[in-house]
């Protein structure tokens, strides 16, 4: 029997959109906050490199499907956006069946890998994170504006995951991380709908720029979640989880980042809301590694 070769160019093709599927900048973010979580929930003890690379695998699964069926759900809207609609489904590089496939089966496995490779606990939060993700605040995204908060609890889960996968149970110490994450997200996500809130209107999704004509509630919402950032980012001191040139850091980064929201509340431009995104992309990352070198032994 004759067998049918796809020139190697179809193959690379396919790989890259599948690839293209799991948001590989927003996977590894993901990634990131539950190695943090994974490095405070082992604490006190030597780190289990296996536990963690299950850890990691297991995360980093489930969150590529949960964004790949994320994508299948909104591939109707992300082809009205400009911004999404060179996206694999809407740009028709794949067909939604083999989307969905590619999903379902990459987060099962996740789920799988967190169970049974680390922990109960651990594979519960996951599938709580992709459950609360896709069935809450997706479908609420055309319908409020207040399915930014509800996006948040999902966006603030991986550390939770490392935390438990580390140390069994989740303590006041991951809820502070997860409390820290899940501010973060309202000054960054509110920039980035400042910035497409046309793409949005066209798409149907209610975000606040786009029921906010002049942009002063966004701006004020951004200014607020900015500044209580400040406080709440300090908390890992005062739970002896940080020392003091951890508090300097998270203040001078804190203030910059509030400065930038600041100027974006007076100016209310698309450019303003850039340096927001800006800033809150330099933000967390800086003050998460802060946090993990002024750790106490």
């Amino acid at each position: 029997m004759a067998s049918t070769v796809l020139p190697s160019g179809r193959h690379s093709t396919a790989a890259a959109s599948y690839f293209a599927l799991t948001k590989p900048r927003i996977t590894w973010l993901i990634l990131m906050t539950t190695g943090v979580g994974y490095y405070f929930g082992a604490r006190g003890v030597s780190i289990a490199w296996l536990s963690l690379f299950h850890t990691i695998l297991g995360t980093a699964l489930i969150a590529s499907g949960t964004a790949a069926l994320n994508q299948v759900w909104e591939r109707e809207a992300d082809a009205k956006m400009r911004r999404t609609q060179a996206r694999p489904l809407p740009a028709g590089l794949l067909s939604p069946r083999s989307a969905v496939i590619f999903a379902v089966v990459i987060s099962v496995l996740g789920f799988f890998e967190l169970t049974f490779g680390v922990n109960v606990l651990a594979g519960a939060i996951g599938l709580f994170t992709l459950l609360s993700y896709l069935f809450v605040y997706t479908p609420l995204k055309s319908r409020s504006f207040h399915s930014t908060t509800i996006g948040a609890v999902p966006g603030a889960m991986p550390p939770l995951i490392g935390y438990a996968a580390a140390h069994g149970s989740v303590t006041p110490e991951a809820w502070i991380i997860f409390l820290i994450i899940f501010l973060w997200q309202f000054p960054h996500f509110y920039a980035i709908a400042w910035m497409y809130r046309e793409d949005y209107q066209r798409a149907g999704i209610r975000m606040l720029p786009v029921i906010d004509g002049d942009g002063e509630a966004t701006a004020w919402h951004i200014l607020l979640f900015a500044g209580v950032l400040i406080p709440v980012s300090l908390l890992p001191k005062f739970w002896m989880m940080t020392g003091d040139l951890y508090v300097f850091g998270a203040l001078v980064f804190g203030s910059m980042f509030f400065y930038s929201s600041v100027r974006a509340a007076l100016n209310r431009t698309r450019q303003s809301a850039r340096q927001v995104l800006l800033a809150s992309v330099l933000y967390l990352p800086a003050l998460l590694v802060l946090m993990m070198l002024d750790r106490p032994a």
